[in-house]
């Protein structure tokens, strides 16, 4: 009961500071969208092209918009002395960390769900394929989420840590990209697409187990 207490305190404060810096909250969203919106410029107005790349196309901008916001998630508390406070007085940094990811789930991860909709119809992307489209999304982004958490606390304070993290969790966001733009492709060609979302379900039940834990040692280790 403590820990949910806590947990929920933990994204109740980034909710909060999101509501009093609306424009970062809003940036990853604004790059996703307009990201999207650019390749019917590249490809042109040939629908059938645009359909069969509409699942691809998506997912990346979402594994980017992810990774563009992951930078500021312990930004402010480093800036401020608060993570030092924190791993000096011995608070629970697995649930802060889960509580960030959980947070930057909420301001980024869901908003680009929901987004996904329109955005991939303007693709041209059949609306019988957006129920997998939105099922891989939603199991991949609360990964990406708490993978970035563990990424973002390990690069906070470094000079540079933006571009380093962008390239440490690239990399790492790859079986995601490929299990979730998969899924949308075979759902397209009438193939099965179970394999593909047990896959995306197992990477995310690991990541909840693990990544907390990860976060926490990367946060002694900056702090330390």
């Amino acid at each position: 009961m403590k820990a949910m207490t806590v947990l929920a305190a933990v994204v109740r404060r980034e909710l909060l500071r999101a509501v009093r810096n609306q424009a970062e909250a809003l940036y990853p969203l604004l790059f996703f969208a307009l990201c999207i919106l650019m390749f019917p410029f590249a490809l042109g107005t040939d629908s059938a092209l645009l359909s069969r790349v509409a699942a691809g196309v998506v997912w990346v901008a979402a594994l980017l918009a992810s990774a563009l916001s992951l930078e500021a998630l312990f930004r402010a508390d480093y800036a401020d002395g608060t993570l030092e406070v924190l791993v000096v007085g011995g608070a629970s940094l697995p649930l802060l960390g889960l509580g960030k990811a959980a947070a930057h789930w909420l301001l980024s991860g869901l908003p680009v769900l929901l987004l996904s909709i329109p955005l991939g119809l303007s693709l041209e992307l059949k609306p019988g394929l957006l129920g997998t489209l939105l099922a891989t999304l939603a199991l991949g982004s609360v990964t990406m989420s708490l993978v970035g958490a563990a990424i973002s606390a390990l690069t906070v304070g470094l000079r540079g840590g933006g571009l380093l993290l962008a390239m440490l969790i690239l990399p790492l966001y790859i079986p995601v990209l490929i299990f979730g733009a998969s899924a949308t492709a075979n759902a397209a060609l009438g193939l099965p697409v179970a394999g593909e979302l047990y896959f995306l379900a197992g990477l995310l039940v690991l990541a909840v187990t693990l990544t907390p834990w990860a976060t926490a040692a990367a946060l002694r280790i900056r702090m330390s």
